[in-house]
């Protein structure tokens, strides 16, 4: 293949953006140094985003839910003829897999800056890709991809291929609608739930089988191909790090390949794509054993046909702009390298910053922040650390969409500095306001199976003791520490820094007869024998260090200038950033603490609990009846929030003595779903007060968009 060129073309006029968050960001930064205008677009709910600021022009269409803006095809059309577009990108998530839609911009005369359609259908249903690979000779999985989907075929079919058995959503994507089955017995459950959430999310419920792997690798390979019959390949990427089958760390080269293995995986992958007559940016992902380095052995998993949130990896890995691949192939230019002009250099791991709540079982996390700063970083070009994001300082995480909020991505010239770098940069992060999962991606990076490259596709469950542990003391300690020096150093008898008390914006005086947290009338109250609750799983009520340097370790105390303490905006709380965690912190308000531990005696006496919704979201189930009996642990009801199904569970036995909600219903976090009724006598003690939440499990994402 001759060399191509480099030169930048002539721009064919405005490039309209489907997609919103990061990617869109991405995108518009590439196309506006290409020279494209470029054209928004956004929700009700989006109207003030990054995004939105990131491009010349933007367009409104539609309100909040993803199914009335970001999936309205009729909307975004209608937008593109309003501005005058002539091509549009689809990101990732979202449309950038829907033929009918890159089908819907052709017809349009619109440039549609990925595949053409017929190859998206290709590979789009993983049933029919996985037949058109074994044509091809690209080596599977063994498993059933058929037509038939009724239960007894699919259990015999299972029992065929012999368990631990995946089923997998044919037209999914991004760990929706799949699940390991252990055991017969669990096959009809697994079987239901994958095909309700592959229905909600691709409007299409058949799955296929494929045999399960145990811990296996998941290696997938970058190609791209021009519309000259030309397909290389940019290396592999291994994304084996991953929690309910969603990616969490990406890195690359994957540890432990020889280059031949390299090689013919990339071949492999080039293959794949050029069968199905495929065009621009795609990911052919492959999965394999633990002892693929020493086995050789590797199988087709599936084909994305757009471009990966992990794509940052392989830029900084070889040094090229692949969205300006995007561009320049979608136009009918050639590729702009041949394989053996393509280079890499060094290491790179990518880090996905998700509002979630990793202790509880990764629930995903809404809020607003209302503190945020970066560690030094570069944004969207190759660099030691690189953050790509489109989240900024008074944005709110709403549960609309996808929870993934940021991308951290760091390079060296070898993988133990690429992790030094990426674990130096997440310890720098300060993020407040939305629970995030910065202090487990830091764990997980410090692991030593992750550091000697022993990566796997369990590699979090199997660590989750570690993973998902408390603080330490220590690290607990040089927080209160730092806190109690905030505290000392504050000024005192302003309306801003006077516990309990808020700067006052107008209107009547506050009043401070009506406070309940020891408030006096001369002055700042003593710190001495303080109380603050720690925002923990259980929170935890602790005092306030008197002598900051005699309470604080000796090994810590040489960190506390590196600590921040940031007041929240409303409520006497505040978070502390420090070298060894982030911890949040409430004054103890003794009057109020008072009265509510005046109302779980009282609910101690009736031993009555009122389980809430983890989430805003919606009622997909209710498994229960008012008087009937059940089990801790038992699901109750079943809740979708962010695109994702949350199964509240019994948190002790009891009986269910109340239903305060429907199937269908749309519900608000917090909202209570039913009452439930601990056994009394001889059944069982009564439930404490500190038993009655429920316990919340969060299943594989079934968001429409989610990569």
């Amino acid at each position: 293949m001759p060399k191509r060129s480099l030169s930048t073309p002539q721009p064919p006029g405005t490039l309209l953006i489907a997609n919103r968050g990061e990617i869109a960001c991405r995108i518009a930064h590439t196309a506006r140094q290409l020279g494209w205008h470029t054209v928004a677009v956004f929700s009700e709910a989006d109207a003030g985003a990054a995004h939105v600021l990131a491009c010349d022009r933007a367009v409104c269409i539609g309100p909040a839910p993803a199914s009335q803006s970001y999936l309205n095809v009729p909307s975004l059309l209608q937008a593109a003829r309003d501005t005058g577009a002539h091509a549009v990108h689809p990101g990732y998530g979202f449309l950038s897999e829907n033929a009918d839609f890159a089908q819907a911009c052709l017809d349009a005369g619109l440039l549609f800056v990925g595949p053409p359609p017929e190859a998206i259908r290709a590979m789009g249903d993983k049933a029919a890709a996985k037949r058109c690979m074994a044509e091809a000779g690209v080596p599977l999985v063994p498993g059933y991809h058929g037509e038939a989907q009724d239960l007894p075929t699919l259990q015999a079919e299972a029992e065929r291929i012999g368990y631990p058995v995946m089923v997998k959503a044919v037209a999914g994507g991004g760990g929706k609608g799949m699940r390991l089955v252990h055991a017969p017995s669990q096959f009809a459950a697994a079987l239901a739930a994958c095909q309700r959430e592959a229905q909600a999310s691709f409007g299409d419920a058949r799955v296929l089988l494929e045999q399960g792997l145990i811990a296996p690798r998941h290696i997938e390979v970058q190609v791209f191909c021009d519309r000259h019959g030309q397909g290389v390949h940019l290396f592999e990427r291994d994304c084996s790090v991953q929690r309910r089958h969603q990616k969490v760390l990406e890195e690359a080269p994957a540890p432990g390949l020889s280059p031949l293995l390299r090689e013919r995986m990339g071949q492999a992958a080039v293959l794949a794509a050029q069968s199905v007559g495929y065009v621009g940016a795609g990911t052919v992902e492959f999965i394999c054993a633990q002892d693929v380095a020493r086995t050789g052995r590797f199988y087709f998993m599936e084909m994305n046909t757009r471009l990966q949130v992990e794509h940052p990896v392989t830029e900084a890995l070889t040094g090229l702009d692949l969205v300006a691949w995007q561009l320049r192939v979608a136009r009918g230019e050639p590729l702009p390298l041949a394989q053996e002009q393509i280079r890499t250099q060094g290491h790179a791991i990518e880090a996905r910053l998700c509002a979630e709540q990793p202790r509880a079982g990764f629930l995903p996390a809404t809020g607003t922040v209302h503190h945020l700063r970066w560690p030094p970083h570069r944004a969207w070009a190759p660099a030691p650390l690189r953050v790509d994001t489109g989240l900024r300082e008074g944005d709110a995480v709403t549960p609309h969409y996808d929870a993934m909020v940021a991308k951290l991505i760091a390079h060296g010239p070898d993988r133990a500095t690429a992790i030094a770098r990426l674990q130096a940069g997440l310890a720098q992060l300060q993020l407040a306001g939305v629970a995030h999962n910065g202090e487990l991606l830091q764990r997980v990076l410090a692991l030593p199976a992750f550091q000697q490259g022993l990566v796997h596709t369990h590699l979090i469950d199997d660590h989750s003791d570690t993973l998902l542990a408390l603080p330490d003391a220590q690290a607990v300690q040089l927080a209160l520490a730092a806190l109690a020096q905030h505290l000392r150093q504050a000024p005192v008898n302003t309306p801003a820094n006077t516990p309990g008390q808020t700067p006052h914006t107008g209107g009547p005086p506050p009043d401070p007869w009506a406070r309940g947290d020891g408030w006096r009338l001369h002055g700042q109250p003593s710190l001495h024998g303080e109380m603050l609750w720690l925002d923990a799983p259980t929170p935890q009520r602790l005092g306030l260090p008197r002598h900051t340097d005699a309470q604080t370790d000796a090994h810590t105390a040489h960190l506390l200038p590196a600590c921040t303490v940031v007041p929240r905006p409303q409520g006497d709380a505040f978070d502390v950033f420090t070298p060894l965690g982030t911890f949040a912190f409430a004054r103890c308000q003794p009057l109020q603490d008072g009265l509510r531990a005046q109302q779980a005696r009282a609910q101690g006496h009736t031993g009555t609990a009122s389980l809430h919704a983890p989430m805003p979201g919606r009622v997909l189930a209710i498994d229960v009846q008012a008087g009937q009996r059940v089990q801790a642990g038992q699901r109750l009801a079943l809740t979708e929030a962010m695109k994702m199904e949350h199964a509240v569970c019994a948190p002790h036995d009891g009986v269910v003595s109340e239903l305060l909600c429907a199937v269908g219903e749309a519900v608000a976090q917090g909202q209570p779903l039913l009452r439930l009724q601990g056994l009394h006598s001889d059944d069982a003690p009564t439930a404490s007060p500190a038993s009655t939440t429920a316990r919340t499990v969060s299943s594989a994402p079934t968001r429409p968009h989610a990569p």
